[in-house]
C-alpha cells in the first residue's frame, strides 16, 4: 500500500513536479545571485530616513522606496511627468543604476505560481505540491523500511543504480524538497483564503495629517527611528497635496507618518496570521536567506532525477512481474497467493496455480509477499510459494514479509509451498521458517510445509493434489517452465588451470558474435562484475548461474568454471572451442557489490569465487583499499588470475594479496590466513572496512567462523555486519 501511494502521485503528477522543480530552482538561485549583489548595512548603520533623504535629494518627485527580501533598495520616481526606477545604494542613497526587471524572471515566477492559467493554474501548483509533500512522507518511509528502521536511515542504500541514485538523492533532497512541498500548499489555501495571510489594509490614517509645511524625510522623527533592516516599503506624499502622508511598511507592521510633524498618526502591527504567512514564504523562497535559498533551490532540481529514476523502477519492476490474467483485487478475492522469488522463476508456479484455481471458480488475487495485507475482506485462504536466497534468507519480494505478518490482524488458513535445492544445507530455509511465524501467529495449516526440489513439476504437481484435497476442489497443475529470453554469445578464448590437482578449471570469455545482420544486437546486455549469467546447456531446462568476473564496459563476458563430475553446464563449457556460443542472460545481483565511499574493502574467496573479485580489483581505477584473501590448491596449477593480480597489486588496484594453498607442505586454508591475520583485519574493519565473501558453502562457512571470532574484542558480531550491508556473500 505504501509504495503504491509512493508510486501513484509520482506517475500522474511527474511532469507538473518537474516544472514546479526546475521552476523553483531557478528562483532559489536567482534570489542568491540577487543577495550576492546587494549591500546589506549592518544594524544600526543607516536609517529610513537618511536613506529617503538622500534618494528625495536627487528625485523631488520620488513615489516610492522598496526594499526587497535580498536586501536590494528599489527607489521609484517620476521626472518631467516619466516615470524611473533605479536601484540604490543602501549605505550612501547613490544611484547604483536603472532598475529593469527582468522579464524572464517574471515569466518564470508566473510559471511557478500558476503556470500562467491565473485561478486554474494555481490550483494545478497546489495539487503539484500536494503530490510532492505525499510523495516526501512515503517516500522516507519506504527508505526507512528498505534499509531496516529510522536508526538506519543514513545506512548506504543498495540495489541497481536507479535504485540507488533515487535513494541517496530524496535522502539528500528530502528536507528541502518537504519544506517546499509543505509551505506551497500553504500559500496555496491562502491565495483562495482558505488559510488567512493577515494582509492588512492600508485605510486612511485614524488621525488626519496636520497639513503644515512638510519637512525633508531626514528630520522625520518616526523614520529617524526605523532601521534599514525593518524596511519592506515607503510610501512618500502625492504632489503637492500637504494632507497626505507617508505609508511605512516595516517588518512590524503598517503605519502612516504626518509629512509636517514626523510623528507616527497610527500603526497597525501585523497580527499572528500576518507573521505566519511571511514565514511560510521566507521558508518557501528562501530570499534573505541565502543558505536556505542553496538547500531549496539543489533539492529543487533533484526532482526531475528522483522522477526519472523513479519512472525506471516502477517500469522494470512491472515488467519483471509476469502477465496474470483475471488477477482480481486482493479485498475481492477468496484465495490469495503471495510469492517469494529473487530472480522470478517461483512466479511461473504461481501463474499455474492462480490459472487452475481460477479456472476452478475462485476469485485469485497474486502478489509479492511483500505485499501482505493487514487484513483481507474476503479471503479464505492464503497460500506462499517462496524460494530461500544464499544461506536460508528471504528473497527479494520477500524481505518485508515478516514484518507485515507481526503486524497483521488476519488469520486464515495458509499453506506454505518452498523452492530450493537439496545440494545446499539450508534447503528451502526461508520457507520453513515463514511456516513457523505463520503457526506462532495462530494460522491454521491447510498442509505441512511442502518442499520443492530444483523446480520440480512433478513434486509441484503433487502438492497440487493434495492442496486441491484440503479445499475440496479438483487441482491439474501442469506447469511448464518459461525459457527465459537468452543471447547469443561466442566463446573468444580460456585460459587452463587446475592439471596438477585434477580439478579442471578455465576462466571463459565471451563476446557478441560477428554481426550477421542489421537488427542483430551489436552491444553486449549491461552487467556488473559480481552480476550473474545464467547458461543453458543444450538440452537442459533450468539455467546454470556463474558469477561475473567482468562488467559489460570491458567488453567481453568473463567467467571461472571449474568441471563437476556429471555437471551438464560445467562439462559442455569444458568443452566448448573458441567460437562456439552459448545461450546466456543476466541476472543482475546489486546485493554483491562493494558500496561506495573509501573505506577499504576485505575480498576473501577460494577456487573460481575469485571471480567477482577479480573483477572488482579490475575496476578499482580510484585505488581505493581492497585486500584480498584466496585459497588454492597449488600454486602452479591452480592460481587463477595470478599475473593479473600481480599487476593490479603493481599499479595500485590492489593493496595486499594474501594467498593460501592446500596442496603445499605447511600450507592451508583461506580462514587459517584470516586467523594469522586477526589483528590487521580488526583495524580494516574499525577503519569501516566491508568484507565480500565468494566461494563454496564450506568455505564461506569456515570464513563466518573466523570472523566471528575475530569480530568478538571489538564487541562486534557477523549479523550486525550484516545489518549494516558490511558483510556480504555470494555462496554456491
Amino acid at each position: 500500500m505504501l509504495r503504491r501511494l509512493h508510486s501513484l502521485p509520482g506517475l500522474f503528477a511527474a511532469l507538473l513536479i518537474a516544472a514546479l522543480a526546475v521552476t523553483g530552482a531557478f528562483l532559489a538561485f536567482d534570489s542568491i545571485i540577487e543577495r550576492s549583489g546587494a549591500t546589506v548595512p549592518a544594524t544600526g548603520q543607516v536609517t529610513v530616513a537618511a536613506l529617503a533623504e538622500a534618494v528625495q535629494l536627487r528625485h523631488p518627485e520620488v513615489e516610492r522606496i522598496v526594499r526587497t527580501a535580498s536586501g536590494s533598495v528599489i527607489a521609484t520616481y517620476f521626472e518631467a511627468d516619466l516615470p524611473g526606477a533605479e536601484r540604490v545604494d543602501p549605505l550612501t542613497g547613490q544611484a547604483l543604476g536603472p532598475h529593469q526587471p527582468s522579464n524572464l524572471t517574471r515569466t518564470i515566477t508566473n510559471l511557478h505560481r500558476s503556470f500562467l492559467m491565473g485561478d486554474a493554474g494555481h490550483v494545478a501548483a497546489g495539487l503539484g505540491a500536494a503530490a510532492m509533500l505525499v510523495l516526501c512522507i512515503s517516500g522516507a518511509m519506504l527508505l526507512m523500511a528498505r534499509l531496516g528502521g529510522w536508526g538506519a536511515i543514513l545506512r548506504p542504500s543498495r540495489g541497481t543504480l536507479s535504485q540507488r541514485l533515487h535513494c541517496e538523492l530524496g535522502r539528500f533532497a528530502l528536507i528541502g524538497l518537504t519544506l517546499s512541498a509543505l509551505t506551497g500548499c500553504w500559500m496555496c489555501l491562502a491565495t483562495f483564503g482558505v488559510l488567512p495571510d493577515g494582509t492588512a489594509v492600508d485605510a486612511a490614517a485614524l488621525v488626519q495629517p496636520s497639513g503644515g509645511a512638510r519637512l525633508p524625510p531626514g528630520q522625520l522623527a518616526a523614520l529617524q527611528a526605523v532601521d534599514l533592516s525593518e524596511l519592506r516599503e515607503l510610501t512618500f506624499p502625492y504632489g503637492s497635496d500637504l494632507a497626505d502622508g507617508y505609508t511605512l511598511t516595516t517588518a512590524q507592521g503598517l503605519g502612516h507618518i504626518d509629512a509636517a510633524t514626523g510623528q507616527m498618526l497610527d500603526f497597525t502591527p501585523n497580527d499572528l496570521a500576518r507573521q505566519v504567512h511571511e514565514t511560510i514564504i521566507m521558508l518557501h523562497t528562501g530570499r534573505g536567506v541565502w543558505p536556505l535559498a542553496l538547500l531549496l533551490g539543489l533539492a529543487a532540481l533533484t526532482a526531475p532525477v528522483l522522477a526519472g529514476a523513479g519512472g525506471v523502477i516502477w517500469w522494470r519492476r512491472r515488467a519483471a512481474l509476469p502477465k496474470i490474467r483475471q488477477n482480481v483485487g486482493a479485498q475481492s478475492a477468496d484465495t490469495i497467493i503471495l510469492v517469494g522469488s529473487e530472480g522470478n522463476s517461483t512466479w511461473g508456479f504461481a501463474v499455474t496455480l492462480h490459472a487452475a484455481l481460477t479456472k476452478a471458480g475462485h476469485r485469485v488475487h497474486a502478489a509479492p509477499m511483500n505485499s501482505l495485507a493487514p487484513r483481507y475482506a474476503k479471503a479464505e485462504r492464503l497460500l506462499i510459494l517462496t524460494a530461500t536466497y544464499g544461506d536460508g534468507d528471504a528473497p527479494a519480494s520477500a524481505r518485508l514479509f515478516q514484518q507485515r505478518l507481526e503486524r497483521s490482524g488476519t488469520v486464515m488458513p495458509v499453506a506454505v509451498l518452498g523452492f530450493g535445492d537439496r545440494s545446499f544445507p539450508q534447503f528451502c530455509g526461508f520457507a520453513e521458517e515463514v511456516a513457523a511465524a505463520l503457526r506462532a501467529k495462530g494460522w491454521p495449516m491447510l498442509l505441512d510445509t511442502w518442499l520443492v526440489d530444483r523446480q520440480s513439476a512433478q513434486d509441484f504437481a503433487a502438492w497440487g493434489d493434495a492442496l486441491g484435497n484440503a479445499i475440496g476442489t479438483s487441482l491439474a497443475l501442469a506447469h511448464v517452465a518459461a525459457r527465459p529470453r537468452t543471447t547469443a554469445l561466442e566463446l573468444s578464448g580460456r585460459v587452463e588451470y587446475g592439471a596438477e590437482s585434477q580439478t579442471p578449471t578455465a576462466i571463459l570469455s565471451f563476446v557478441l558474435p560477428a554481426a550477421g545482420g542489421f537488427w542483430q544486437r551489436r552491444t553486449l546486455p549491461r552487467f556488473e562484475a559480481g552480476d550473474l549469467v545464467g547458461i543453458l546447456a543444450p538440452g537442459a531446462d533450468l539455467p546454470r548461474f556463474y558469477s561475473l568476473a567482468s562488467a559489460s564496459t570491458d567488453g567481453v563476458l568473463e567467467i571461472c568454471v571449474r568441471k563437476q563430475p556429471g555437471g551438464v553446464c560445467s562439462g559442455f563449457l569444458h568443452e566448448l572451442q573458441p567460437g562456439g556460443r552459448i545461450e546466456a542472460f543476466i541476472r543482475p545481483n546489486p546485493s554483491f557489490r562493494p558500496g561506495r565511499g573509501k573505506a577499504p574493502v576485505i575480498l576473501i574467496g577460494a577456487g573460481t569465487g575469485i571471480g567477482p573479485l577479480a573483477g572488482f580489483i579490475r575496476h578499482n581505477a580510484r585505488h581505493r583499499p581492497m585486500h584480498l584473501y584466496w585459497g588454492g590448491r597449488h600454486p602452479s596449477s591452480d592460481f587463477l588470475y595470478g599475473p593479473q593480480l600481480s599487476q593490479y597489486a603493481a599499479d595500485g588496484r590492489l593493496t595486499r594479496l594474501n594467498t593460501a594453498f592446500s596442496r603445499v607442505p605447511g600450507g592451508g586454508y583461506v580462514q587459517d590466513r584470516l586467523a594469522a591475520d586477526a589483528a590487521a583485519l580488526r583495524d580494516l574493519v574499525q577503519h569501516g572496512a566491508q568484507v565480500m565473501v565468494c566461494g563454496g558453502r564450506d568455505m564461506a562457512g569456515g570464513v563466518a567462523r573466523a570472523f566471528a571470532t575475530i569480530l568478538q574484542p571489538l564487541g562486534l558480531d557477523l549479523a550486525t555486519l550484516k545489518s549494516e550491508g558490511r558483510y556480504r556473500e555470494d555462496i554456491y
